[in-house]
């Protein structure tokens, strides 16, 4: 076993990289981890979602990603945030993003794990860095590495009042390194603000998340978003900050902005992404998770923003939605007719169009599910 100095010694190269945490923790299986992930797919709750859903045992047991792995180095990127959002530039044609998509933070936490990987194999072990992978629940690892604890509304929360403005991933090692620290206690206490802002309702319990409701979800998954939920989609294009915006020690721990390109710029044009072609369009996006690289779905939740926040009056937000009436894919026609109805457009078939699939949960081929909701 290395001596403890090393393991500080890891800790230290990965912080002076930027890393906002580090800590370490030993391999073995997570079965915790694992029976939730399971109970939750039983109960329907991950929705078509699959990542870390799909394949269980291997997503809780990180010794499978590297033979002879021992250990994990686990750090934390915080990327460049503030309390506020700055306004839009024109409210009746913009969609946010969520901040951590504003630019490519998984990029950032790679780069800054690996001077840590490096440090491991100068050494003569085996090191591999895993970022942004359903290989791993890199939330556990951070927990398990004393990282943070989990919040209500499931993300980890670094310690300290560290908050969650954070992505996560690791190093996984074949050197058997002691852990410098233990788990972090901590709690949200009485404290349900993020429960309470969700805006569709999605935060079940506390930990508990309904894919099906989360709006981060929603606008990544196939098919059609249900009805239900489309106004609560409001302006948002990717992603949705709302329970983290809330969070008390979230708030108050904000970013640490590197440079001026990393300052949080949320807000596109939907009119002008809406004339993309699809390729530009895809190109647009850059590391979204978009679903089969399919942009059909980007231009679907394009419409829906638009449904939401422009307005009928504009030429160019009636141009752009009638573009779309008679668009290939018929989901898009679905959400560019339901988009018509809401901005007062007077659109033939727009009303037929729309109840295609009006009111179904996207499944993860595109096929609508029965919609509904489970409990905890």
């Amino acid at each position: 076993m290395e001596p403890l100095s090393f393991t500080e010694h890891l800790e230290a190269v990965g912080r002076r990289a930027g890393l906002a945490a580090v800590g370490v923790t030993r391999i073995g299986s997570w079965t915790a981890a694992r029976r939730v992930l399971e109970a939750r797919r039983a109960d329907g709750v991950n929705g078509s979602m699959q990542f870390t859903y799909r394949n269980p045992p291997r997503s809780t047991e990180p010794g499978r990603i590297l033979p002879g792995a021992r250990s994990m180095v686990v750090g934390a990127w915080r990327y460049a945030v503030g309390a506020e959002v700055e306004p839009p530039p024109d409210a009746r044609r913009s969609a946010r993003v969520a901040r951590y998509a504003t630019r490519d933070t998984n990029a950032r936490l790679r780069a800054a794990l690996e001077p840590v990987a490096g440090e491991l194999r100068a050494a003569g072990h085996r090191a591999v860095v895993i970022s942004d992978d359903n290989a791993l629940v890199d939330r556990e690892a951070a927990f398990r590495a004393g990282l943070g604890f989990y919040g209500k509304n499931s993300n980890l929360l670094l310690r300290d009042g560290g908050g969650s403005w954070v992505v996560l991933g690791a190093v996984v090692t074949t050197a058997e390194l002691r852990p410098a620290g233990a788990p972090a206690p901590g709690e949200c206490g009485s404290c349900r603000r993020c429960i309470d802002a969700c805006p569709t309702g999605a935060i079940l319990a506390p930990g508990v998340v309904d894919a099906r409701r989360c709006l981060s979800w929603v606008l990544q998954a196939p098919g059609s978003i249900p009805d239900d939920l489309r106004g609560a989609v409001g302006d948002r294009i990717y992603g949705c900050d709302d329970c983290e915006e809330v969070c008390p020690p979230t708030r108050r721990a904000g970013g640490e902005v590197h440079d001026d390109a990393e300052r949080h710029r949320p807000w596109i044009d939907v009119v002008d992404w809406l004339g993309l072609d699809d390729e530009v369009l895809l190109d647009a996006v850059g590391r979204w998770y978009v679903a089969g690289r399919d942009p059909s779905i980007v231009r679907r939740n394009l419409l829906v923003v638009l449904g939401n926040v422009g307005s009928g009056d504009d030429g160019a937000t009636r141009d752009a939605v009638e573009r779309h009436l008679d668009h290939p894919d018929p989901v898009v026609a679905e959400h560019a007719a339901w988009a018509a109805r809401r901005l007062g457009i007077d659109a033939a078939g727009a009303t037929a169009a729309s109840e295609v699939t009006a009111g179904a949960v996207p499944g993860e081929d595109g096929r609508a599910l029965a919609p509904g909701r489970t409990a905890p």
